[in-house]
């Protein structure tokens, strides 16, 4: 029977080069789903099945709810293939959901919107239980500052100037309806929602937030680099190790 299965799933993804197939890199969350679903269906192995994910999370990137899909013959129900995935996936990838979707489901292109999290440590002590989660901050930083300036990018904006990708030929505009930044004792964290975030921007805008939590940059910057859209002017980007996508909306 012709099925299009969506699987809801998590990975820590510090040893993978991302979610997307890479043509010289076999680690990929993406590339490691479809060798188990190819088993899975008894498929020969030039024959790779396609996964569909809802977004493309970067090297060392995680996700505590990545959705994807993929259509198959199958006669499995969805309790045999989650059982089957979770058995023959390493250890670092889960799959908590596999459901029987409409065959119109996409996983990318239905998405509404999507929740990101990005987590520093701010303390003394070293995090040695959380290090592959949080990246360590060396200075300070002002909160407020950092708050003040966030909501300066929250609206519908060209955000060019936070893109990883300079030739990016599609539209850059896209509307962040939130962002929060809130300090629980030693921990840092940064939540983001968004119809859609481009490359490498949630952790630029990150980079830049930091800036100005630090005193480098200040709220005029902020202004100058939505209204320029020059990503030379912008903040670095913050590391891969912080940043986890929590949700996916649809």
């Amino acid at each position: 029977m012709k099925r299009n299965i969506k699987l809801f799933i998590r990975y820590d993804g510090t040893r993978y080069y991302g979610w997307e197939h890479q043509p010289t890199e076999p680690m990929t969350i993406q590339g490691k789903l479809e060798e188990v679903v190819r088993r899975m269906l008894g498929l020969p192995e030039g024959e790779i099945p396609l996964i569909i994910g809802a977004g493309r999370t970067d090297a060392g990137v995680h996700a505590q709810e990545m959705v994807a899909n993929f259509h198959a013959e199958t006669d499995l129900s969805e309790e045999e293939i989650l059982a089957y995935l979770n058995r023959y996936l390493p250890e670092d990838i889960g799959v908590d959901r596999a459901v029987f979707a409409s065959e119109r489901f996409h996983a990318r292109y239905n998405a509404k919107g999507k929740h990101y999290r990005y987590r520093c440590w701010c303390g003394v002590n070293k995090p040695v239980f959380e290090r592959k989660y949080m990246t360590v901050l060396q200075d300070d930083v002002d909160l407020e500052k950092m708050q003040s300036a966030a909501a300066l990018l929250v609206g519908t904006h060209d955000f060019k100037g936070f893109c990883a990708n300079p030739r990016m030929k599609k539209s850059t505009v896209r509307t962040v309806d939130e962002i929060t930044i809130r300090r629980k004792k030693e921990e840092l964290r940064f939540d983001f929602h968004g119809n859609g975030f481009l490359q490498n921007m949630v952790r630029i805008l990150v980079g830049t937030l930091l800036e100005v939590g630090c005193g480098r940059m200040d709220e005029e910057r902020i202004r100058k680099i939505l209204e320029e859209g020059d990503r030379r002017i912008a903040g670095p980007t913050a590391l891969p190790q912080g940043l986890c996508l929590i949700r996916v909306d649809y």
